[in-house]
């Protein structure tokens, strides 16, 4: 007698009756389903999922949807290294290891690693940021930028957030500017022996990536060719509804399961999958740079870094920021197994203290001489030496080791308050590296380099005193802190700052000094272009627009905005005084103003300033 299509397909299925009889409506609907579609039902129901297709129906109701939860199926199948079926798997012995309440650092010992710690504007930090410059154009960059800034309080994506009001500058915008300014200067730097374009990939995610795609086109890319530019989509991962790793159903549609981002440690799988990686290597780049969405200090830190790798030959090189004891930030830590296993990673800061006092240091985290935690603070821009960087995921495929953070209904721990995930970090990549892997990292003044914006002005105003805020008031601040010190320390008497509290945060308010990442990468080429005596007073505004603007004896009290086009040059000085730009204080819930001028809690008014712009190629001198 001749089987039937279900039949037909069951044969295929190779399931043992009682694992199907856990989905009677499964079978119920089997013809609707391709060969494909059979195989990924075998394994959901081999790893304990029957419970999806509990409220199915039978043929001929809901059949699109059906068809549409297997898609859906089929993309978190796809997207994850090792499928689905693994994601499961490693969820249930992670939920397991929670439960349990094991320490992912049972058996380690923690040290300090050894790295680069550099002074802005001392002899090796310019021998390290020389070096940077020519290494740039070995260089690809990735930013990672899935995320939206209702966190701050802004509505729309992080990148497209002004950094500063002055100019009212993108981060998007500066970060294109500051590889296209490296780019011309390595170029210049090697003699021009030859003109490589420095590619930029961007991690977006279903939330940001056609509205990253539309502020790119929409400006032109801000003046990179499009062809350098690729841009990455992040797909989300399935939800977990208890600690057998059965999968959630979405609470809105019982045909969908529940997902949520994963982290943004998917950008190394990403960048794999993509085959940029090889498309990079056979190009003969030699490093990726990784960096994330909202720090507007990061490139003045980025010529020396990746000098420190070139030196150093670093396989891994974590840009760090010194960091007090007990700081809330992770501290780049040497951990040591009593196998012999060894790794260099960052560890966060509320493991970091009890991992120490655990290890021989009763009083765990501690500063040393320094004033500082001898483990430096983590900052989460990394860089990578492509070969090595290509043969680690050759063997991984880009997956990074995970964790799993339920939040437990009570202390049984045998129930979640909602649905949990498994997540995973950009910084945990060196997690799997052979001892051999040279693993370090390069310490800046956070000054220089960070000032992350991503607290909204309410969580910001109660950050206890003396913290740093990191919101968009502070981000910007801190802009203004960083080019006044660049100029006093190449001799500019750049007048002290003032205290002003806006939003409930109170800041140092510098003058407001902005240029143009071409006019200057490094303290070297800032150095050649200010000389003389140059002063600029505390209310003073000043914006540079061009490459070769020099400052000669420059007295400034107010506003100067100056541009050129590259073919001119113009000798900027003499006294300019007028009654500038001033700071008017906005209450961030006054909804009459737009957001993005809210979140930082002022304004500023141009009231007067001097304002002149080359258009014609020359030589110029401006002395009012």
């Amino acid at each position: 007698m001749a089987s039937t299509p279900v039949e037909s397909k069951l044969s295929n299925l190779s399931i043992n009756g009682d694992l199907l009889a856990s989905a009677p409506n499964l079978r119920n609907n089997l013809s609707l389903l391709s060969p494909q579609q059979i195989d990924l039902a075998k394994m959901l129901l081999e790893k304990n999922q029957s419970h999806l297709f509990k409220h199915w129906p039978d043929p001929g109701v809901d059949d699109d949807k059906k068809l549409a939860f297997f898609d859906q199926v089929n993309r978190l199948d796809a997207s994850y290294p090792g499928g689905l079926a693994s994601y499961i798997e490693t969820a249930k012995g992670l939920l397991a290891d929670s439960k349990a309440g094991k320490n992912p650092f049972d058996g380690f010992a923690p040290s300090v690693p050894s790295g680069e710690v550099l002074t802005f504007g001392e002899d090796n930090f310019i021998q390290f940021e020389e070096t940077g410059i020519k290494e740039a154009q070995n260089a690809a960059f990735v930013l990672v930028a899935g995320g939206l800034g209702e966190r701050l309080g802004y509505n729309g994506i992080k990148v497209a957030l002004p950094s500063e009001s002055t100019t009212d500058t993108c981060f998007l915008q500066r970060y294109i500017e500051s590889i296209l300014a490296l780019q011309d200067a390595s170029y210049r730097s090697m003699q021009g022996e030859f003109k490589r374009d420095i590619p930029f990939a961007i991690m977006t995610s279903d939330d940001t990536h056609s509205r990253t795609l539309e502020l790119l086109k929409t400006n032109n890319y801000f003046g990179m060719n499009p062809k350098q530019v690729h841009l990455l989509k992040q797909e989300k991962v399935a939800c977990l509804d208890d600690n057998d790793a059965r999968l959630a159903v979405d609470p809105q549609n019982a045909f969908t399961i529940q997902t949520k981002p994963h982290g943004h440690g998917d950008v190394h799988a990403l960048l794999y999958s993509s085959g940029l990686l090889k498309e990079w290597h056979d190009a003969g780049l030699r490093w990726v740079l990784f960096f994330q969405d909202t720090n507007g200090l990061l490139f003045k830190a980025i010529p020396a870094s990746l000098g420190v790798s070139a030196t150093k030959k670093y396989h891994v090189n974590s840009l760090a920021v010194p960091r007090k004891a007990k700081e809330a930030i992770g501290g780049i830590t040497k951990l040591t197994h009593s196998d012999g296993r060894t790794m260099v990673i960052n560890v966060e800061y509320n493991q970091l203290d009890p991992l120490l006092r655990a290890s021989g240091y009763p009083d765990g985290d501690v500063n040393d001489e320094t004033g500082f935690s001898p483990f430096p603070g983590n900052i989460n821009q990394l860089i990578l030496e492509l070969g090595p960087y290509i043969e680690e995921l050759t063997k991984t495929r880009g997956a990074i080791k995970e964790f799993v953070n339920p939040k437990y209904k009570d202390s049984t721990k045998t129930a979640f308050k909602s649905s949990t995930r498994l997540e995973c970090m950009m910084q945990d990549y060196p997690k799997t590296l052979p001892p051999s892997a040279r693993v370090g990292f390069t310490v800046m003044d956070a000054w220089l380099a960070y000032a992350p914006v991503k607290n909204n002005p309410e969580d910001a105003a109660k950050v206890p005193k003396g913290n740093p805020y990191h919101s968009a008031t502070s981000g910007e601040m801190a802009i203004y802190k960083a080019n006044s010190l660049v100029l006093r320390k190449v001799g500019v008497e750049v007048d002290d700052p003032v205290r002003q509290v806006f939003n409930g945060q109170e800041v140092e308010v510098w003058p407001r000094i902005a240029w143009k990442p071409d006019w200057a990468l490094t303290f070297g080429e800032i150095k050649k272009k200010v000389s003389g005596k140059c002063s600029i007073s505390q209310k003073s505004t000043m914006v540079i627009n061009g490459r070769n603007i020099f400052l000669e004896d420059l007295s400034l009290d107010g506003a100067l905005v100056i541009g050129c086009i590259d073919d001119a040059e113009v000798k900027v000085g003499g006294s300019v005084q007028n009654k500038g730009w001033t700071i008017e204080n906005v209450d961030f819930k006054d909804a009459s103003e737009p957001e993005k001028v809210r979140i930082r809690g002022f304004k500023i008014n141009k009231i007067e300033q001097l304002e002149k712009n080359y258009s014609e190629p020359g030589k110029f001198s401006l002395k009012p």
